[in-house]
């Protein structure tokens, strides 16, 4: 698979995006609840059914045209779980916890897939190897987009943990400009700049474990 068509790269890539926004989705409402909030779980949300999560744009289109166009990142999203922090004994505490676990999650999802690529090495199935590296890519992606201290990404819940609370609600209130704010970022190449360093030192880790190198 050294040369892949459309249909390769879609079969490569499509269960790798669709597990890595879906469990990412899945471990906010799973901590969520730890914490006190069933939101999601009445709602049926905490499930790894791709139907309960998928959004057509952010989980199909997006991604699709980010790997078709070879922008340098691949990234989606899924229906965001819903989390009350009313529901939380510290809510600004635990809602940066519960952000964190998404990124969280798509590092865990980044070492499964690595030691699928490793297992596809091992017995020579061309197949395992790139879906593992696209899974690899993906979740690294989504970790580290996600850890951006831009509203709604989960980044800006962490950061919202430590600023007064005053401060926290102007800065929230930015999430309505933050879509345009990522795209500006992405297409101008300041997110490269961002976040080329520490995402190509974190895929040599996942990529020696797989073991083959960046």
């Amino acid at each position: 698979m050294n040369e892949l068509n459309l249909i390769q790269i879609i079969a490569v890539w499509i269960l790798p995006v669709i597990f890595a926004v879906t469990v990412h989705e899945v471990a906010h409402g799973w901590v969520a609840k730890i914490y006190g909030d069933n939101t999601a779980s009445m709602l049926g949300r905490l499930t790894l059914n791709p139907i309960k999560h998928i959004d057509p744009v952010g989980t199909i289109i997006i991604p699709g045209l980010l790997l078709v166009t070879g922008t340098g990142f691949v990234f989606g999203w899924a229906k965001p779980v819903p989390v009350d922090a009313r529901n939380f004994k510290n809510p600004r505490r635990d809602m940066a916890v519960v952000a964190l676990a998404g990124p969280v999650s798509n590092l865990l999802m980044a070492l499964a897939w690595a030691l699928i690529a490793r297992f596809g090495v091992s017995i020579g199935l061309e197949y395992a190897v790139e879906m593992g590296k696209a899974g690899i890519s993906i979740n690294v992606s989504l970790a580290f987009i996600n850890l951006l201290p831009i509203p709604p990404l989960d980044g800006s819940r962490v950061l919202a943990r430590f600023l007064p609370a005053r401060l926290a609600w102007q800065y929230e209130k930015l999430e309505r400009w933050g879509f345009l704010i990522m795209l500006v970022l992405l297409y101008t190449k300041i997110l490269n700049l961002l976040l080329a360093i520490p995402m190509y030192m974190a895929l040599n880790v996942f990529y020696g474990i797989a073991g083959f190198v960046s």
